[in-house]
């Protein structure tokens, strides 16, 4: 069953790719299957399964795209637990830059963040081992493992300075949306730390927990949030933007789509959203909209710079599953967010010091000169 697997495995890759089915260029594969089988010498040692997994992660992994990946099953268990908000780790979003392990943002209140690792610092080596080279995959599974155990990173600073951290693995419960009132300032702020499934849902509950009638404005803290699904990016979006496309994705499975704004109750309050380097992907979604349509401003520092769409787009009979990127997203106004970032309206330094908040400052000050005044016209 599983040499059959393979073989239509192959096929269907040969079949993605435009090739004939009678064409040679995919021909040796099976051939390969047949040799090893009849004279690799530990032969009986292998299984099938293990061949098929290898045969499909060589042909993710050909692509050099470090955000398509083949997920085996325990793997794609493991990633579908954290799209729920919970699982075990260190608390923190990785991404491969010039091939290398990096930082995308920590997680509030995870090991990471209290270790004090930031967005842009480069995972050299995990448990002393090198990763130049690794996928992230590979990063990913040996960062993760079961709570109360240990795992020691090389990290390189922005500033170019090595250090070693151990961190002790916890279960990780991602919180997607906190919200307070601050009733002094007659401000609504909301902390969207990930876009998960019911994020959407959590960004009009806590809107509406707050007197929206007698609001000087609304902050929305984007900072550190590294992304997740499109779909809530476009959810949360459409509180502050009436109509009119709020994404466009552009690929060749799906050709140019838009994603427009479901429709929007909340009065046109002065909108403040903040924003630094940890600030990527579907949080680009809604900040981008948001600066395009000028319905709010974003304060902080620019953004992380991913603009690319991933999708599963196989799931395998073995319960592992196929990831992909399959387009490039765009802002309203056509603005590429890949490798570029967004650059904010009013921008805030990076500061140290803990105690301090200057985005937050900035951003209070900046509804105090507009209160009783919209942030702008949506288009």
């Amino acid at each position: 069953m599983l040499r059959r697997a393979l073989f239509v495995l192959l096929l269907a890759g040969v079949l993605a790719l435009g090739v004939g089915p009678g064409d040679t260029l995919f021909s040796p594969l099976p051939q390969i299957y047949q040799v090893i089988r009849s004279t690799y010498y530990k032969s009986s040692e292998i299984p099938d399964s293990q061949l098929l997994q290898g045969a499909i992660r060589g042909l993710i992994e050909s692509l050099n795209d470090p955000y398509s990946v083949y997920f085996t099953p325990e793997k794609y268990r493991q990633w579908e637990e954290s799209l729920a908000g919970e699982y075990s780790g260190v608390g923190m979003e990785i991404t491969l830059r010039n091939k290398w392990v990096t930082v995308v943002s920590p997680l509030p209140g995870t090991p990471a963040e209290a270790a004090g690792i930031k967005p842009g610092d480069v995972i050299l080596a995990v448990d002393g081992e090198s990763t130049e080279g690794w996928t992230l995959e590979m990063a990913s599974s040996r960062i993760r493992g079961p709570a109360g155990t240990t795992v020691t990173l090389t990290l390189k600073t922005q500033d170019g300075t090595l250090r070693d951290v151990t961190l002790v693995r916890q279960r990780i419960v991602v919180e997607s949306v906190r919200h307070e009132y601050k009733a002094e300032e007659r401000v609504g702020y909301v902390r969207i730390l990930r876009f998960d499934v019911d994020t959407g849902a959590l960004v009009g509950r806590a809107l509406y927990s707050f007197p929206l009638q007698n609001l000087a404005g609304i902050i929305v803290d984007l900072r550190n949030n590294t992304g997740g699904l499109l779909s809530t990016a476009v959810d949360a979006a459409s509180y502050f933007i009436d109509s009119g496309v709020i994404v466009r994705t552009k690929g060749p499975a799906v050709g140019d789509r838009p994603y427009s704004s479901r429709g929007n109750n909340i009065p046109n309050l002065p909108l403040a959203v903040l924003v630094n380097e940890g600030t990527a992907s579907a949080a680009e979604i809604m900040a981008g909209a948001i600066q395009d349509y000028r319905v709010g401003v974003l304060i902080g520092r620019k953004t992380f710079g991913k603009g690319l769409v991933q999708e599963i787009v196989m799931r395998l009979p073995d319960g592992g599953a196929i990831k992909l990127t399959t387009a490039e997203y765009f802002t309203p106004l056509g603005r590429a967010v890949q490798e570029v970032g967004l650059k904010p309206d009013i921008e805030v330094p990076k500061v140290e010091d803990g105690d301090q908040d200057l985005e937050m400052q900035a951003a209070l000050e900046w509804i105090r000169t507009k209160a009783g005044q919209p942030a702008g016209v949506s288009r």
